[in-house]
């Protein structure tokens, strides 16, 4: 990840409110955590020129680490349509991982074709604790593929994630991060100096950003 890059995605998410910022009436998560911060993604395809600045993002970060691939690979659902995008940049097959199996059919997980003994790069939307990227990489894994690198437009940066990633021995690439989004917020004049203050102590230790806020429930 480049500075350059990472402020460009940055602001191509805050400019179609891909990232939002509600320090006074937080949202919760599906792991429990209650954050100030939201990211919707998936807003992403219907803004053409915003969603080229990542795509165009991910295939410069491949290029950069000279990442080598011979499938790219989405995880269901958010991760699918910008894997299917730079998929087709890339000239590569694409495929995408369920979540679960479906039942019925062949009742497989991995859509699109046979990945056993080829490089695939993972890529996903957001990621927040890194279980649904390594569920997929399992998933990869036991079907034979080779998966090392799992590519993200931007991750919480949750130690929890980290060390799951590292644990699996899989290298997650973002494209941007929580600073320079913070950064370009700031600039924006999206939010206050004490909303700041709010946010910020939230990416210090989130698990324990409601307890400190005095918000009712446990992240």
């Amino acid at each position: 990840m480049t500075q350059t890059v990472a402020l460009e995605v940055a602001r191509a998410l805050l400019d179609i409110g891909a990232v939002g910022f509600s320090p006074t009436v937080p949202k919760t998560f599906k792991s429990g955590i209650i954050s100030p911060v939201y990211v919707d993604n998936r807003r992403l395809p219907f803004h053409p020129p915003q969603w080229h600045t990542v795509i165009n993002g991910f295939a410069s970060l491949i290029n950069d680490l000279t990442i080598a691939s011979d499938v790219i690979a989405g995880v269901a659902v958010g991760g699918v349509p910008h894997s299917a995008a730079l998929a087709y940049h890339l000239k590569k097959p694409s495929i995408f991982i369920r979540k679960e199996a479906k039942g019925h059919g062949n009742q497989q997980r991995i859509e699109g074709g046979d990945v056993k003994g080829l490089r695939v790069i993972l890529i996903e939307d957001l990621v927040t604790t890194g279980g649904s990227s390594l569920d997929a990489v399992h998933a990869l894994r036991s079907a034979g593929a080779l998966v090392d690198d799992v590519l993200a437009i931007v991750s919480y940066g949750f130690k929890e994630a980290r060390y799951a990633f590292e644990d699996t021995g899989v290298h997650l690439h973002t494209l941007t991060n929580f600073e320079s989004i913070l950064t370009e917020a700031v600039a924006r004049g999206i939010f206050d100096h004490k909303a700041e203050i709010i946010i910020r102590d939230w990416f210090e230790d989130a698990p324990g950003w409601a307890a400190r806020q005095g918000l009712q429930g446990k992240p």
